[in-house]
């Protein structure tokens, strides 16, 4: 690290602090040129990831949006709060370790799809029947088959 004061490229870390509500470290450094100290901040860098609804406008993604539609998916099921998180850390955790800085709001639905799967399968019909946009009976029928065939 380049002193402040003498521009020296080398110095030591003498203290290290997690700063920022652990989001950052904060580091008393000290020059090994002119001995002065000064202090450096390491933070994350956070990329941010657009969504690309099916009309082709791109918003920032929300984890928020993800638990509310899940939320109210498993209304009246016995889904619990720690479930709900659990869902929404699992696909928020794959949307951020693809590395893409754009997500489609089809890939998102699908993952948040899979997940609930896992846990319920009432509520997955209804987060499909959403997202899905089943137009009538016959296409909410061909889904629940697809769930059958694929428990044999």
């Amino acid at each position: 690290m380049r002193c402040v004061f003498c521009g020296f490229e080398d110095s030591k870390v003498i203290d290290s602090r997690s700063a920022d509500e652990g989001r950052t470290i904060r580091r008393r450094r000290e020059c090994f040129s002119c001995g002065k100290r000064f202090t450096t901040y390491e933070t994350i860098e956070d990329t941010p990831v657009l969504v690309i609804k099916t009309n082709g406008a791109r918003q920032a993604f929300d984890a928020q949006k993800i638990k509310n539609g899940i939320i109210k998916s498993c209304e009246k099921r016995p889904v619990s709060m720690t479930v709900i998180d659990e869902i929404v850390s699992a696909v928020v955790k794959q949307v951020y370790n693809s590395m893409e800085q754009e997500v489609s709001s089809k890939h998102i639905g699908e993952l948040v799809m899979q997940e609930l799967k896992k846990y319920d399968e009432v509520a997955y019909v209804r987060y499909a029947s959403v997202y899905r946009s089943f137009k009538d009976i016959s296409s909410f029928l061909e889904e629940l088959q697809a769930m059958m065939a694929s428990k044999k």
